[in-house]
C-alpha cells in the first residue's frame, strides 16, 4: 500500500571553501566515491550538520571544544543540541549496572531542562570565531506542557544571543514515547501547537522528530495524514522533520519516496524540510541500487528541502561522528555536484541565515522592555 516532513553575538555565515571532489574506486563495489568522504585533509569542509547532539542520554559528552577540536575544520557549522531525556537509573531494575540508552533498560525516561544552561555554556565557552560555527538548540521542555512555551521564550532571554531554534524534540518515537514518564506525547495535543506558533512568531528553527508509524507497521503508515495537518496549520513556522519520519524501528512503507514527492510537490508543507540524518535511516536510504537511485532522484527533483544531518550522539572520536557521512556514498556518488552542495551546505545556511537575525529580534524588543512578536 503507497504512503499517504546578523546576531547579538555577531554570528553570521560561514564562508564555506569549495571542496574539490575527486573520484576514487570504492573498495566494496568499484563505484566512484568522492575521495573528501575517504580521508578529509584538516580544514577541508565536508558538511554543515544540521543535526548532532553533544549530550547523551545520561547528560554526558565532549565539550563543546572538544568537539570543535575533534572536527578540525572538517564540519563547517553545526546545529548542536543535548537530548531532553534523561535516562533514570533505577536501582531495583539495573542494580548496579548503570544505563547510558534507553534500550539498556526498562526504567523511565524524564525530561531534563537543565539541558538548555548547559549547551548555553559551552556555546559561551568558544571564542567568537567558533561560536560562529555553532548554532545552539533549545529541546529542554515537555511538548505535552501548555507552559513549554514559557521555558522557550524564558530559555532565550536567560541566554540572548546563543540560540537559533528548538528541537530536536519528539513527539512519535518507536519505544521511547512509552517510556517517557508522564502523559504521552500526541499530534493532537494543543500544546504542541503553542510550540510550533511561538517558534513562528519568533522566527526559531524547528527540528521535530516524528515516526510516521509504529513499529508495527498500520496499512496506511499511522501517523502520516496528523503530521501533515500539523504542518498545513503552522505555515509561518520553519520546520526540519528529522529523518523523514524514520527510525530505527520504523522502516519505509512501499511508497514512501512517492508520498513525500506528493507533498513536497504541494505549496502548502514550502516551509517544511527534511534531514537525513541518523546511519540508521541510511539503512533504508542507500540499503539497495533501486532505493538509493530513487532517493537520488527525489532529492535532485526537490534540492532546496534536504539537509545532511550525522544525528551523532556525543561522539568520542573523528572516525565514530564521520562514520554517519560515508555510509551515504552511494547517495552522495548519485547526486549532481549542484544539488549536493545544497543538500551538505548551502540550504543549512540559508535556513539558519534567515532564522537568526529574526530571534535576535525578538529578544531584542523583549529585553528593552518591548512585547516581542
Amino acid at each position: 500500500m503507497a504512503l499517504l516532513a546578523a546576531c547579538a553575538t555577531g554570528r553570521g555565515p560561514v564562508a564555506t571553501p569549495s571542496v574539490a571532489v575527486a573520484a576514487t574506486p570504492s573498495a566494496e563495489t568499484g563505484a566512484p566515491v568522492p575521495a573528501t568522504t575517504a580521508g578529509p585533509a584538516s580544514g577541508t569542509v565536508l558538511f554543515h550538520d544540521s543535526h548532532f547532539h553533544l549530550l547523551n542520554y545520561i547528560q554526558r559528552g565532549p565539550t563543546a571544544r572538544e568537539f570543535l577540536d575533534m572536527t578540525a575544520g572538517r564540519v563547517g557549522r553545526v546545529a548542536m543540541f543535548g537530548i531532553p531525556l534523561q535516562q533514570k537509573w533505577d536501582y531495583f531494575l539495573s542494580g548496579d549496572h548503570a544505563p547510558d540508552y534507553y534500550l539498556s533498560t526498562n526504567a523511565d525516561l524524564y525530561y531534563y531542562s537543565f539541558v538548555d544552561a548547559v549547551i548555553a555554556r559551552e556555546y559561551l565557552s568558544l571564542s567568537e570565531e567558533d561560536r560562529s560555527r555553532v548554532d545552539p538548540m533549545i529541546t529542554g521542555f515537555n511538548p505535552t506542557d501548555m507552559y513549554a512555551s514559557d521555558h522557550i521564550e524564558r530559555v532565550l532571554l536567560t541566554f540572548p544571543g546563543v540560540f537559533a531554534g528548538i528541537g530536536e524534540f519528539t513527539v512519535h518515537k518507536e519505544f521511547v514515547s512509552s517510556k517517557v514518564a508522564g502523559h504521552a506525547a500526541s499530534l493532537r495535543n494543543p500544546a504542541l501547537d503553542r510550540i510550533l506558533a511561538t517558534a513562528a512568531e519568533i522566527g526559531l528553527v524547528v527540528i521535530f522528530h516524528n515516526d510516521v508509524d509504529h513499529v508495527r507497521p498500520s496499512e496506511t503508515p499511522q501517523h502520516a495524514a496528523e503530521v501533515l495537518d500539523l504542518f498545513a496549520r503552522h505555515p509561518g513556522a520553519t520546520i526540519i522533520w528529522a529523518h523523514t519520519g524514520l527510525g530505527r524501528f520504523v522502516a519505509p512503507a512501499e511508497g514512501h519516496v512517492v508520498w513525500l514527492e506528493g507533498w513536497l510537490s504541494d505549496p502548502r508543507y514550502d516551509h517544511v524540510a527534511l534531514d537525513i540524518s541518523w546511519d540508521e535511516v541510511a539503512r533504508y536510504i542507500v540499503g539497495d541500487d533501486a532505493s538509493a537511485d530513487a532517493w537520488a532522484n527525489l532529492i535532485g527533483r526537490h534540492p532546496t528541502r534536504f539537509l545532511f544531518g550525522t544525528d551523532a550522539v556525543a561522539p568520542a572520536a573523528w572516525e565514530d561522528y564521520v562514520a554517519n557521512y560515508t555510509v551515504y556514498d552511494p547517495l552522495w556518488a548519485r547526486l549532481d555536484p549542484a544539488v549536493r552542495a545544497q543538500l551538505e551546505r548551502l540550504n543549512y545556511e540559508r535556513i539558519f541565515d534567515a532564522a537568526i537575525p529574526r530571534v535576535r529580534a525578538w529578544e531584542q524588543t523583549r529585553l528593552t522592555g518591548g512585547t516581542g512578536g
